[in-house]
């Protein structure tokens, strides 16, 4: 048995791991990078072993840092089975077929700029196209079901458990044999954060051999989150009151819908005052949230007994969906009185550059940031503090009042993680991925394990 590194080692994206046992090659995610150009470059380079050799892929859920790189890996020769649940299929057929399309129009767009320098060149290839991606859903098999064992082959059984972060998501554990002997190792995914809307909270973990474990706030506690929705209305209100926008960088899955049923329950409580037109202004969220109507399986005790009452959770009064292009430029014209949520949350593309180019200027705008900014992301550089940013090639000054609310936050903080890992016993080794190295370190002072690591990009270790 042999366990190996090949994505979110020392990082936060690009999650990827590879289990070898019983003769068999188990993959665990294969994610997509990313931040800064250097770290998006990464995303091209050799995983570190053959696609080709692959014979399951366990998917813990469908954000792109997880499942963004399998179209590149079936397109380099990957035919295995990939299994995942059956909301998170849905989902990552969503971001997949998304990513190559970004893919594709970078690709376009470098190569006109290559063309405008009056140079003859080659025209460059996206990642991945439409194609691919398609192509790589025809590897998707059997569903997996919270809590089902599924025997994968002589040898190795995969178990799912919800994992309470997005739609679908699992944690997922891996009993495995090998001449005879027993090994239990658990993938802890990411971890959702108990007590929030829509989702049940993470199931708790059994007692375990190894963990191989998140650690994106190792390092930190969340704000509460009634003080966090006091915070946002407040917001909402002071900036409708000054004539201003609000905009929010919104993740398409978990957190738009999140965030809906917050502005949803707000208004209907009178929480916020002023009357408010809301924009969704994201082609992938709208499509994701039509996913999450058809997964009500999926829900915590309080949204499925909205649905049963015959409501949805995300019907906002006056809520526009704006799937066009033309109908997103117009949101532009707007003065004030505006929620405007629009991807990508990290701002590294999508239409809320465009949100931010007409709206960072002004003071009497707001930004409000509900989820993790990766280092070297434009987020990641407002949240920081910088007196200016580039959009569009353009230079834009920041003058709109900027807020960070974490209580909104899909991972799980220190305290819960600790906690969560406590539930696995005290097994003898427990790797922390999927984390900044600060983090890292900050959470492996609190874990009670036999031997804590921290891999590096392509380490193995025998189980």
């Amino acid at each position: 048995m042999r366990l190996a590194f090949h994505g979110a080692d020392r990082g936060v994206t690009g999650s990827c791991h590879l289990l070898e046992c019983a003769g068999k090659k188990v993959l665990i995610d294969c994610g997509m990078y990313q931040g800064d150009r250097e770290l998006v470059e990464e995303n091209a380079e050799p995983f570190g072993f053959d696609p080709a050799e692959i014979d399951f892929l366990l998917l813990t859920h469908a954000h792109l840092d997880h499942c963004g790189r399998i179209p590149l890996l079936s397109k380099r020769g990957f035919a295995g089975e990939i299994i995942t649940t059956a909301a998170s299929v849905e989902l990552a057929r969503l971001v997949m077929l998304d990513s190559a399309g970004l893919q594709e129009e970078e690709a376009r767009y470098q190569t006109r700029r290559a063309r405008r320098r009056g140079n003859h060149v080659i025209p460059v290839e996206p990642l991945y196209t439409t194609l691919d991606a398609l192509n790589s859903l025809e590897f998707f098999g059997r569903r997996a079901v919270y809590d089902h064992p599924l025997q994968l082959a002589p040898g190795i059984r995969a178990t799912f458990f919800d994992a309470g972060h997005i739609l679908g998501s699992a944690s997922i554990l891996l009993e495995l044999e090998e001449e005879g002997r027993r090994h239990r190792l658990l993938f802890s995914g990411d971890l959702g954060y108990s007590g929030r809307a829509i989702l049940r909270d993470p199931r708790p973990p059994p007692e375990v051999d190894t963990v191989v474990m998140e650690s994106t706030y190792g390092d930190r506690c969340h704000k509460a989150l009634q003080p966090s929705l006091e915070e946002f209305y407040e917001v909402i209100n002071a900036t409708v009151h000054r004539g201003g926008n609000v905009i929010i960088p919104t993740f398409a899955l978990e957190r738009a819908q999140e965030i809906l049923y917050y502005l949803r329950e707000g208004i209907e409580q009178g929480r916020i005052e002023h009357f408010i037109n809301v924009f969704l202004d994201s082609p992938m969220a709208i499509s994701a949230t039509e996913i999450f109507l058809r997964h009500p399986e999926c829900y915590d005790t309080e949204t499925l007994k909205i649905t049963r009452n015959g409501s949805d959770p995300f019907a906002v009064p006056r809520l526009h969906f704006t799937r066009e292009t033309a109908q997103s430029m117009a949101i532009n014209q707007i003065d004030g009185g505006a929620v405007i949520m629009a991807g990508s949350g990290m701002c590294t593309g999508g239409r809320v550059r465009h949100h931010l180019k007409h709206n960072l200027w002004q003071d009497r705008n707001s930004i409000v940031f509900v989820g993790y900014a990766a280092r070297g992301t434009l987020a990641r550089s407002i949240i920081d503090g910088a007196k200016k940013v580039t959009i569009f090639g353009e230079t834009i000054p920041v003058r709109a009042s900027i807020h960070t609310i974490g209580g909104f936050s899909a991972h799980a903080d220190q305290t819960e993680l600790v906690a969560w890992h406590r539930h696995t016993g005290r097994p003898g080794t427990t790797f922390l991925v999927h984390g900044e190295e600060a983090a890292m370190q900050a959470l492996a002072g609190q874990l009670e394990s036999g031997c804590i690591v921290m891999p590096e990009l392509h380490q193995k270790f025998p189980l």
